[in-house]
């Protein structure tokens, strides 16, 4: 069975459970604050030694994109990652820009206003100016679904697993937000998969 390390309110590790719960494959999730032993028997053998890490066999991955792409891969699911080049291009440039840009962007004002961290509390500048940017960036994505139904290829993809997780954490985020109309409908339309609200669980941003 496909065993799972990390932390169920971790954005990266929830990336992989939802994936898992779209391939309806059954998997071990060991969180390290619950069952340290386990857990860190795992992660001892990721070189970075950060969460998600996915034990296969004696296949161990890391980094939460390439496990998705990963799990897509090996169970053939062509519909959340295709095989063709130029359509797989257009889920991944989604994902990598989540893993990049949009990661980035939030870091300052989730930490402050979110996990209350101390280090970002006292830097209100740097704090507004995340904001700033992180609102930004969701204009983007809500420019861009104004005229599709999903990000990619027009069908739910893996592109959708890493923005969507993305965007329930903006939303839950106690912060001034724009209007962002069509990104709402977008989000509303993701919430109606069991898979998502399984790996939002409690739902903490």
């Amino acid at each position: 069975m496909l065993r799972l390390a990390g932390r169920p309110t971790s954005i990266n590790v929830r990336k992989v459970v939802w994936t898992l719960g779209e391939l309806g494959e059954p998997f071990e999730l060991f969180d390290p604050s619950l069952d340290p032993n386990g857990a860190q028997d795992l992660m001892s053998l990721n070189p970075i030694g950060l969460s998600p890490v996915l034990q296969d066999g004696e296949r161990l991955l890391w980094e939460s994109n390439t496990i998705c792409r990963y799990l897509a891969g090996k169970f053939d699911r062509t519909d959340l990652l295709p095989a063709n080049p130029g359509d797989r291009s257009e889920v991944e440039k989604w994902m990598d820009w989540q893993a990049t840009n949009l990661n980035s962007a939030w870091v300052a004002c989730f930490m402050a206003l979110v996990r209350r961290d101390p280090a970002f509390v006292a830097d209100p500048g740097a704090v507004q100016h995340s904001q700033k940017r992180w609102n930004a960036l969701n204009l983007v994505l809500d420019a861009h679904l104004a005229n599709t139904q999903y990000l990619a290829l027009d069908r739910f993809t893996l592109a959708d697993i890493v923005i969507g997780l993305s965007i329930h954490r903006w939303r839950d985020t106690p912060m001034l937000r724009p209007p962002t109309p069509h990104l709402d409908r977008y989000f509303t339309r993701l919430r109606e998969r069991a898979p998502m609200l399984a790996a939002l669980g409690r739902g903490e941003p």
